[in-house]
């Protein structure tokens, strides 16, 4: 391992503090993706006891690299439609990037990671997924949001990575029920 090159890969990590997404704290500032991927990560940390038959150092490594490729391009609201396979592809290419001055077995690891997340076939990356929104959607009804947002988009927002598995209905329920209770307080 080169430590100069490892220093500088660390160093380019600051770009996902610096990145906002559009989900907004309680605050009212909006969240850092590299916040973001931490309490994601930590969501599925939580539930490792539930889920035995996943690879959980895996799923906390997917958590942690799974919105790398934001570093330079940022954060893409959900509510905006894109085409989604070029969205990949830049995310991709802006890990590649990211990863470049890694040894080729670590850059690769993390791209193969994030690869996978993409792609949504395994169990752990379809957990991973799932959290991701969650996690989102728990950002929005805690967070600060302007006048008029939207609440009823986190009722149907990732709701098809969930249904695969009984523990995370009923983390989706929960969740949904804190929708539903925000929509009625706003209105």
């Amino acid at each position: 391992m080169n430590a100069e090159k490892m220093i500088i890969f660390v160093k380019e990590l600051e770009r996902l503090k610096e990145t906002r997404r559009t989900a907004y704290m309680k605050s009212g500032r909006n969240e850092s993706v590299a916040e973001h991927s931490w309490r994601l990560a930590l969501f599925a940390l939580t539930l490792s006891k539930e889920l035995p038959e996943l690879d959980m150092y895996k799923v906390l490594s997917m958590c942690l690299v799974h919105d790398l490729g934001e570093a330079y391009d940022g954060d893409i609201s959900a509510t905006i439609q894109v085409n989604q396979q070029e969205k990949v592809r830049k995310e991709e290419a802006a890990v590649e990037r990211l990863t470049e001055v890694l040894p080729d077995n670590m850059s690769h690891l993390i791209l193969n990671l994030c690869r996978e997340y993409n792609l949504g076939e395994t169990n752990e990356a379809k957990l991973v997924k799932a959290l991701d929104k969650m996690e989102t959607i728990i950002q929005h009804t805690q967070g600060t949001n302007p006048p008029g947002f939207d609440y009823t988009f986190n009722l149907t927002y990732g709701r098809e990575y969930v249904d695969y598995h009984p523990v995370l209905k009923s983390i989706r329920q929960a969740i949904d029920d804190e929708t539903k209770k925000k929509i009625d307080e706003e209105g």
